[in-house]
């Protein structure tokens, strides 16, 4: 290792930590780290850099923030430790000069329509206690608790639609879509078929009911009992036009109770959607959408609802409780006991939410609500959310580790966050980031850098010390991306740097959804494409939402499908006839169980156990290819059921995982492990990284074909059998496509990509824009969502929305060729994309942000 300022031998005496600075790390063994040593100094900004699967996450997660967790938990009681989800103890044989650390990792918005910005950042508590105590309430009514003021709790969620806002409910348009039938021909469309129908039809008749006229002669007295009475009479019913049938008990049900019945209680999912397609979805009509019960509703403050104030943009609510808080304490002191608006406790609790507020402005977010839900907010909004939730807490002498703060981010966005680093840090504070952008990692105090390689290939620290010395350093693969040595992404026509031209175009007008209104957008085919724009602009909307919506529903009417999907909002497409195929490459999990892999997602597991299963040991004992499955009876161990470990609790310490005890890890029975295939049973072979087994079985097609795609966008340092969910959101995608590049092209396919490059060093977005260029020089489309400039300058094509993010977004700012885009006057993206295509130089971009890291590191 290369150490620009210190070297230390452990059998010298240390220097005393508080004395020198620095966090010492010897002997660290997680993961893929060769028995690493390293000095990272403290109260600086330090970046880890490498490769995809270097070992840098292991280094400043896996075992500084881990060790740092460990030691707190050593001081909580044992019983109390019980009770706290804790992390792993490192290998490592030593870590001096360590102060407490906090972990900021990228994480998705869970999938809860409950969680908002508000509840993400506890700005929605603030917000029920100034309603709760400084509101303006109803003469004659009683003071509420803030729990009244929440849609998450029994308290205060409307009885209608329980806290969600939106109301399922069934009307008659659309429970009877065509008025014109009588109830005998069909009118009633909810109704269940075959005799169900035939029996309430007949209990009708029997009740008087007129069944053959149009349904809209029918007066409406008896339309409306017909459909939603609550009455269930039981009345003898003889079946009509059927002399030979005896009469009989029959029940009634109206339409309403039978579509809420078949959805609470039918067991048959094919049922359920069935109903649900004639029933409304929309806000709830007693609270309006707010999920709050009128009692909540009633109070307000600077003449607001709490609804209305969660539903406006953090700069508005900036606005109207500013002037609350520039009110004196003298003028508020005589007022101290009454509740009212201008009265202390509102002064108090206002002058702490504009501060919490300010933050996240300061961070760009001021285009969110409080009440915006947090699925729908890109992983840099959320990243940001979580940053501001740290800034304002005011913690001194901590060590902050974040993965890829600027990941998700447009340069404009990270340019304020880069601010907020330096605030974390000239607070008192160590700031340890995981980072990939170079224009961050030029701008730290110290840079460690891990490689050379990834997986097997990595693990050794190549360089410590202050950014510029990694130019020495000739083994790095950062270095020549850090100090602009000319290496770029691929760029046109088979890396040729020739911008190709549409071979057709797909028109979208008058496209509406959230923050896109009214929008006419034109999408080359036969090119790359590359969307950009600020956080919040409506990227993921445009090309996720609405793009890959209505051509899916366009691909599903033409191959004849009775059920489209959902429509994406008002809007048309022209020119969708001219795709064959879509596949959207998303972030998402492979899989949410360690039973899930890279091996059975890409199906080279399945090649494999046909192999395992011809060998002549198989055969002899009568073993076919699923005895080499461990997610089935047979062949895996029963004692952990084919998972590799199992759950051991400990009474009054902290419940952890071990190996199984029976297999050892491996999940296979010992009968199973007896069959080798060259050599190697099984778990052996799964133990294997991708370009291991990518010779192993070169001479098996189906796997090869899989090894092949993962190594060419960069994943041969994955173990075939590696857990689903020890993988990023970028190794997923990656997954993804590399199992699509194995498939045999079929016709012209649209790719629709969100963010590929998160996650990945330069180096491997190079392997991956080769890969994203072949698929368009084979006659296909790929639209990328993107923030990397040095990607979207690659491209053959660039769409700009903004200028700003939320209802300050959502138009087209430039559309063209990336020499086009860069020279727009209106596109924030344009400055940022010139320097990328080197019309201007880094030094001279007017926006750029640098740390001040003039400070002597000693």
């Amino acid at each position: 290792m290369q150490n620009a300022k210190h070297t230390y031998d452990l059998q010298d005496p240390a220097p005393t930590p508080a004395a020198d600075g620095f966090v010492r790390v010897r002997g660290a063994r997680e993961n893929n780290l060769r028995n690493v040593d390293v000095d990272v100094p403290r109260d600086a900004i330090v970046a880890f850099t490498g490769v995809s699967g270097s070992g840098k996450s292991s280094l400043a997660f896996g075992t500084i923030y881990a060790e740092a967790q460990r030691r707190y938990f050593e001081s909580v009681a044992p019983y109390a430790r019980r009770l706290i989800q804790q992390g792993h103890n490192p290998k490592v044989e030593l870590i001096s000069g360590l102060p407490p650390a906090v972990a900021l990792q990228q994480r998705r918005g869970a999938p809860s329509s409950r969680s908002t910005v508000g509840t993400v950042t506890t700005l929605s508590n603030s917000l029920r206690m100034l309603f709760s105590r400084a509101g303006t309430y109803p003469e004659g009514s009683t003071q509420l608790d803030s729990d009244a003021f929440s849609p998450n709790t029994a308290a205060g969620a409307c009885r209608e639609c329980h806290g969600l806002g939106v109301a399922h409910t069934v009307t008659e348009s659309s429970l009877v879509p065509d008025p014109s039938l009588s109830i005998r021909d069909g009118a009633i469309a909810a109704w269940p078929g075959a005799w169900q129908g035939k029996n309430l039809r007949d209990i009708l008749t029997h009740l008087g009911y007129d069944v053959d006229i149009p349904w809209r002669k029918l007066p409406k007295k008896h339309r409306d009992w017909i459909l939603f009475t609550e009455e269930q009479p039981v009345v003898e019913v003889t079946p009509q036009r059927d002399r030979v049938a005896k009469p009989y008990k029959g029940r009634y049900w109206s339409a309403r109770s039978y579509v809420l019945h078949t959805l609470a209680d039918s067991q048959s999912a094919s049922m359920r959607d069935r109903v649900l397609a004639y029933m409304e979805s929309g806000p709830c009509p007693r609270c309006g959408g707010s999920g709050l019960r009128p009692e909540a509703l009633a109070v307000t403050f600077a003449g607001r609802t709490i609804a209305e104030l969660n539903a406006v943009p953090m700069t508005e609510l900036a606005e109207i409780i500013r002037p609350t808080t520039e009110l004196s304490s003298a003028g508020t002191a005589s007022r101290k006991q009454s509740s009212g608006e201008s009265n202390e406790v509102a002064v108090a609790i206002t002058r702490d939410l504009l501060h919490r507020v300010t933050v996240l402005l300061d961070l760009g977010l001021g285009y969110l609500a409080l009440g915006r839900s947090t699925p729908t907010l890109s992983p840099g909004e959320m990243q940001r959310l979580r940053i501001a939730t740290q800034l304002r807490s005011g913690l001194f002498g901590v060590i902050y580790v974040l993965d890829e703060p600027s990941a998700g981010l447009h340069p404009a966005d990270a340019e304020p966050l880069l601010a907020v680093l330096e605030q974390l840090k000239s607070s008192g504070n160590s700031v340890f980031v995981v980072e990939h952008n170079m224009d961050v990692v030029r701008q730290a105090d110290w840079l460690v850098d891990v490689g050379p390689r990834a997986g097997e290939g990595g693990g050794e620290v190549l360089y410590s010390g202050p950014v510029d010395g990694l130019a020495e350093v000739e083994a790095s693969v950062t270095r020549p991306y850090l100090f602009d040595d000319g290496v770029q992404p691929p760029r046109g026509r088979a890396g040729t740097g020739q911008v190709r031209d549409a071979t057709e175009w797909l028109e979208m007008s008058g496209i509406t959804r959230h923050n896109l209104r009214g929008l006419d957008v034109r999408f080359p085919l036969g090119v790359l494409t590359a969307v950009t724009g600020v956080s919040g602009s409506g990227k993921s909307t445009l090309v996720g939402g609405v793009l890959g919506g209505l051509v899916g529903s366009g691909l599903q009417a033409q191959a004849g499908q009775d059920e489209p999907s959902e429509a994406p909002g008002p809007g048309a497409v022209a020119g969708s006839h001219r795709i064959d195929r879509l596949v959207t490459v998303d972030q998402k999990p492979i899989g949410r169980t360690p039973r899930s892999n890279l091996a059975t997602y890409t199906g080279l597991f399945d090649a494999v156990r046909k192999e395992f299963a011809a060998t002549e040991q198989a055969r002899a004992r009568g073993f076919g290819a699923g005895r080499f499955s461990f997610n089935v009876a047979g062949g895996r161990c029963e004692t952990c059921q084919g998972e590799g470990f199992v759950a051991v609790e400990l009474l009054f310490l902290p419940g952890s995982y071990g190996p199984c005890p029976e297999c050892g890890g491996s999940r296979y029975n010992p009968e199973t492990l007896e069959v080798e295939y060259r050599g190697l049973n099984v778990a052996q072979l799964l133990a294997m990284t991708v370009d291991a087994a990518s010779e192993f079985l070169a001479d098996v097609p189906a796997a090869a074909r899989s090894l092949k795609s993962l190594r060419d966008v960069g994943l041969g340092y994955l173990r075939l059998g590696q857990p689903a969910t020890e993988l990023s959101g970028g190794e997923a995608q990656r997954i993804k496509l590399a199992t699509e590049l194995q498939r045999a092209q079929r016709g012209h396919t649209l790719y629709l990509l969100d963010e590929p490059t998160t996650g990945l060093h330069p180096a491997d977005v190079q392997l991956l824009m080769a890969q994203l260029h072949g698929l368009v020089d084979a006659g296909n489309s790929v639209v990328v969502v993107e923030h990397d400039m040095a990607v979207v300058a690659g491209a053959d094509w660039v769409i700009d929305l903004g200028p700003s993010g939320g209802d300050k977004g959502g138009a087209v700012m430039a559309a063209g060729t990336p020499a086009v885009v860069a020279t727009s006057a209106g596109s924030r993206t344009a400055p940022y994309l010139a320097a990328a295509l080197g019309q201007e130089t880094a030094s001279q971009h007017p926006g750029k942000f640098r740390f001040d890291n003039t400070k002597a590191m000693s």
